[in-house]
């Protein structure tokens, strides 16, 4: 995985963009249903430095597969900075397979567009995961 194969992931999902609001040596992945009014920011889903010589990613997590992944691999660890119940961070040098830095970056966006409203939900076109017309209760 390089950088633009990780920035191209990122904004593959819709309602995506990419930020540099800590400068920019650091790109912030946000998610944003394209009719919020008044100029709402979008919600974070992925951190990275972009940089081959320091080449990583903080993506959200649920927290017990945090747990099992940090375990497994010592690649990933709780995200510097960031809740690290909720964050891992992600070294990627090459030890991961890009089919799965993929699939935690899907894992990432899609635990925070769960969190957005219905509305929002559907203006992205994202379906609820295996749920009925209230979101599986």
């Amino acid at each position: 995985m390089d950088p633009d194969a990780l920035r191209a992931i990122c904004l593959s999902f819709p309602g995506t963009y990419e930020d540099y609001p800590f400068g920019p040596e650091t790109a912030v992945f946000k998610v944003r249903a394209r009719t919020v009014r008044g100029g709402q920011e979008g919600k974070l889903f992925a951190l990275s430095s972009l940089d081959f010589r320091d080449f990583y990613v903080n993506l959200k997590c649920e927290p017990s597969l945090a747990v099992q992944l940090r375990a497994a691999h010592p690649e990933i660890t709780g995200a510097w900075h960031m809740n690290k119940t909720h964050w891992n961070g992600v070294r990627l040098d090459g030890s991961l397979p890009d089919g799965m830095v993929r699939d935690m970056v899907e894992d990432s966006y899609d635990l925070v567009v769960a969190g957005l409203s219905r509305k929002q939900q559907e203006q992205l076109g994202w379906a609820r995961l295996a749920g009925s017309e209230d979101g599986g209760s």
